[in-house]
């Protein structure tokens, strides 16, 4: 199953007078949260990858492009030119790196790849990581046989929440789960005859096309209440920086 992520916006709130990126290529460790997605997705044996790109769409090129340079220990014949990789680091990724317009907005970018979605393909945004279990989002799809699924995600609230009765704090939480509403957290599952409700380039994928398949009883969710994190700002960049000092921070699938 082919899998397209929507690397071509700005990321205007991520953005800083230092920092002129697309948001993808935002690190997290010492690797762009595109990186840890695609290594989201290759745990379950997706590995052919549709890049639909935009702004700065060279730094994602140029960067996957030579991954296995900068990724890997080299050793170099300055008189013949040969290079051998020392430990290099393998994936068994096929990556399609296509331009999608620098002004696109998302649905008009995923309706420029309609010639190569044929088939059940996944669609994500590349700014938001997850312990989804991939394959049991995909029996979800086939289980229902509708046009698409999204996955629905509670997130962490961004500040602390308190329950108080008679101005006595009875609970504290720091940033906790979310517990009522839902909200798309990306991850979908579509069906290529979605496609044909996206009109051009302008249209907002979120906007007319999921809500006409809501309005033709052809959306459904799977409601996933496991990790989730989408990188809309600086705080959200440092969060997940944080979490990824841990030798298994939460995205990191432990999958045999």
């Amino acid at each position: 199953m082919k899998v397209v992520i929507l690397a071509g916006g700005f990321g205007t709130r991520l953005k800083s007078s230092d920092q002129d990126y697309p948001k993808p290529m935002a690190m997290i460790g010492n690797e762009p949260i595109i990186l840890h997605l695609m290594n989201i997705f290759s745990k379950f044996s997706l590995n052919n990858f549709y890049i639909a790109l935009g702004y700065k769409k060279e730094i994602i090129i140029n960067y996957l492009v030579n991954y296995k340079n900068l990724s890997s220990d080299i050793s170099l014949d300055m008189t013949t030119g040969k290079i051998d990789y020392v430990d290099s680091i393998d994936k068994p990724w096929k990556v399609n790196l296509i331009d999608t317009g620098l002004n696109s907005m998302t649905g008009g970018r995923v309706l420029r790849l309609k010639k190569y979605l044929t088939e059940t393909f996944i669609l994500t945004y590349g700014d938001g990581l997850s312990d989804i279990d991939i394959d049991d989002l995909i029996k979800f799809h086939k289980s229902h046989g509708k046009m698409v699924t999204v996955t629905a995600v509670r997130p962490s609230a961004r500040f602390g929440e308190m329950k108080i009765e008679n101005k006595k704090v009875k609970s504290f939480k720091e940033k906790p789960q979310i517990t009522s509403g839902w909200i798309n957290g990306g991850f979908f599952i579509i069906e290529p005859e979605f496609l044909n409700l996206i009109d051009d380039d302008n249209t907002i994928l979120e906007l007319n096309p999921l809500e006409k398949a809501a309005s033709m009883g052809e959306l459904m969710a799977y409601e996933f209440e496991g990790f989730w994190q989408c990188l809309d700002t600086k705080r959200d960049l440092d969060y997940l920086n944080e979490l990824n000092k841990d030798n298994m921070p939460p995205w990191k699938l432990d999958i045999q």
